[in-house]
């Protein structure tokens, strides 16, 4: 039989992560997965560390956190050995623009490309989620919300927090309308969608009234198809 490419998986949400893990969890097909913590958004904030190996107990997740601030001393694995040993990564939210800094600085973007094809699974929410489009809104500037250039393995455009913060669907709406974005994809806090190399392979939700949108232009109206989901309920 011919040997088939690994489906590219990444699942994405609005914000959060804790109570998604469960769904990550089973995406891998694994009863123990070994899925890595990417906190560099947070500049490898401790508490969200502890926490993360506090839920990856609970789970039965074989846990680990790959810091960005570390030395040579620290860590004798390179970041490739051990984001290619993983069954998926999770990325925190926090500041984007600092993320994708460092991460081009460490070459972390090839390798997660690298992941990506391989089949590993990439996910996370805020800018976990962003970070995989091509361009989106990020709160990473001071003032006000701006728009951000991303790692593209996803075409289009995102919008997480698209249900919690006032100012994020209209100004998503108005990129796109001046065609400043592509069309793309906006989760509320509470949504997430599963992609399958560049389909939507499925959406869910953890209420009736959260939701998941595709956003593209007709003519000149800025139109929001809502996907079709399957509400679950946090563990």
């Amino acid at each position: 039989m011919p040997i088939t490419d690994p489906v590219k998986r990444i699942f994405i949400f609005g914000a959060g992560g804790s109570a998604f893990l469960p769904i990550l969890k089973s995406l891998t097909g694994k009863s123990d997965p070994r899925i890595c913590l990417l906190p560099t958004a947070i500049a490898d904030n401790p508490t969200t560390i502890n926490y993360w190996y506090e839920r990856c107990v609970e789970l039965g997740i074989k846990g680990f956190a790959q810091r960005m601030f570390i030395s040579s001393y620290e860590q004798q694995k390179s970041f490739e050995e051990v984001l290619l040993s993983m069954d998926a990564i999770l990325v925190t939210g926090g500041n984007t623009l600092n993320m994708l800094a460092i991460w081009k600085a460490h070459g972390i973007d090839s390798v997660l490309r690298k992941a990506w094809e391989q089949g590993i699974i990439l996910s996370g929410g805020s800018a976990g989620s962003l970070c995989w489009f091509e361009h989106g809104t990020t709160d990473s500037r001071p003032q006000k919300i701006t728009r951000i250039d991303c790692l593209g393995f996803l075409q289009g455009s995102h919008c997480p927090h698209y249900d919690s913060e006032q100012s994020r669907r209209p100004l998503y709406h108005s990129f796109i309308r001046s065609r400043e974005f592509k069309p793309g994809y906006a989760c509320d806090d509470k949504a997430a969608i599963v992609f399958h190399d560049q389909d939507v392979h499925e959406v869910v939700a953890l209420d009736e009234g959260s939701n998941a949108y595709y956003v593209h232009l007709d003519n000149e109206d800025v139109i929001e198809t809502k996907l079709k989901k399957t509400v679950i309920y946090p563990a």
